[in-house]
């Protein structure tokens, strides 16, 4: 079992920058592949940005170039650093944490954190 919490949302304009947080406990972090995803009002959620534990990334076509994910595994944690943000961007913000055995996937989340790109 993994318990995820998340940080760092809020308000902001547009053009500013926040950076995200997520805290796992439960266990091995350096285990999991861990994600940031969001969903805004009336849409589906969708995938941000992922990093393996061996620190292979992949991001989402709209955040490349704005956003960088990044994990410290010695503090079991995982952010997102967000800059240039666009109102688009507003929606809660969802950590995960993923690990695929032979035996079995595991799939956590967080409970999101609302970030919110207005003037």
């Amino acid at each position: 079992q993994v318990q995820l919490v998340e940080s760092g949302g809020g308000l902001v304009q547009p053009g500013g920058s926040l950076r995200l947080s997520c805290a796992a406990s439960g266990s091995i972090f350096s285990f999991y592949a861990m994600g940031w995803h969001r969903q805004a009002p009336g849409k589906q959620r969708e995938l941000v940005a992922t990093i393996t534990g061996g620190g292979r990334i992949n991001y989402a076509d709209s955040a490349k170039g704005r956003f960088t994910i990044s994990r410290d595994n010695a503090k079991n944690t995982v952010y997102l650093q967000m800059n240039s943000l666009k109102p688009e961007d507003t929606a809660v913000y969802y950590c995960n944490a993923q690990r695929t055995t032979i035996s079995n996937t595991y799939d956590y989340w967080g409970q999101g954190t609302q970030v919110t790109v207005s003037s």
